[in-house]
């Protein structure tokens, strides 16, 4: 556990989804709102790592009330499927946590439908399944949150080549990706007050801490650990600058579960640089603060995945 830790209200009765729950943040917000008496959804792609996941959960939490769905962020089509299998249970949705991530493939990658990967997946994968949920989160009054990153803070959407296809930067990419969830969670945010959804969107990021984003990961072609993730490995094993992963996931469960985390901020580590540290607010990045930037982030994204979230 880190030398700070936040307290977690009573979840009971409340239903919680959770993207990329089967290691790292996702895996350990999971725990926290099971411990904290919520029914929580771990849709993976691997159902391994899945059934994994909530043994390791069930170790700290044996009575959890966790549950595995089939979910590839990276396919359009499974999104849609989980969306309708949900919408069949017709159970409210309370808590939704976009953490799912990929990051910095050597090379260009693309999504079952054609996108770039980073931006498919953690972008436009993310954008669809609110699309498809909605109803449920407007039932469940959700908090919806988005797991963002300090990559954020840098470089911007590249309007000329969304899907980098005239020239791959896998940073600049990946900073895209992070830069349009974000203007989507506050579009979100905007909306759902506008048209009294009911739903309350935040943003966090974790600061730096030694994830799995930059470990070897044959899905996005990279066979090693990256000397990044090895570095980062070694600071944060000596408690130098960067956090762990029990300090990282923290901003993702205070901006999902504090009742006092409101719509429409950013929450993150308030260590030096926001590298590590307890959770507190912190100012929206510039890149974030486009209100018409937004709103072209949301009109894109309906005609890129056909899923006309403002109509659900």
């Amino acid at each position: 556990m880190p030398r700070y830790d936040i307290a977690v209200p009573d979840l009971s009765g409340k239903r919680a989804v959770v993207t990329g729950a089967s290691d790292g943040i996702g895996l350990g917000v999971a725990a926290r709102l099971a411990a904290a008496g919520a029914e929580v959804l771990l849709p993976v792609r691997n159902p391994d790592k899945g059934r994994a996941a909530i043994g390791r959960i069930r170790q700290q939490v044996p009575d959890a009330d966790v549950s595995l769905r089939a979910l590839d962020l990276s396919s359009l089509d499974s999104v849609a499927a989980f969306g309708r299998d949900l919408r069949e249970e017709g159970r409210p949705i309370h808590i939704l946590v976009n953490n799912a991530g990929v990051m910095t493939p050597p090379e260009r990658r693309t999504t079952a439908d054609g996108f770039e990967l980073q931006f498919g997946t953690n972008h436009l994968g993310h954008f669809a399944l609110v699309g498809r949920l909605l109803p449920l989160l407007r039932a469940g009054h959700a908090r919806v949150t988005s797991q963002l990153s300090i990559a954020a803070n840098q470089g911007a959407i590249n309007w000329a080549d969304l899907n980098w296809e005239r020239s791959y930067h896998g940073m600049r990419a990946y900073s895209q990706s992070k830069i349009a969830l974000g203007l989507f969670g506050l579009e979100l945010d905007r909306r759902s007050r506008a048209n009294g959804w009911g739903v309350t969107s935040n943003l966090c990021h974790p600061g730096v801490a030694p994830t799995n984003l930059l470990a070897a990961r044959p899905e996005v072609g990279r066979d090693r650990d990256s000397g990044g993730r090895r570095l980062i490995r070694a600071l944060s094993a000596r408690g130098i600058l960067v956090g762990t992963i029990e300090s990282a996931l923290l901003p993702a469960l205070y901006a999902a579960t504090s009742p006092d985390a409101g719509g429409a901020r950013l929450y993150g580590p308030r260590g030096l640089g926001h590298l590590g540290g307890p959770p507190a607010e912190q100012k929206l990045y510039g890149r974030l603060r486009g209100v018409e930037e937004a709103a072209r982030v949301w009109a894109v994204s309906e005609e890129l995945t056909r899923v006309p979230v403002a109509s659900a």
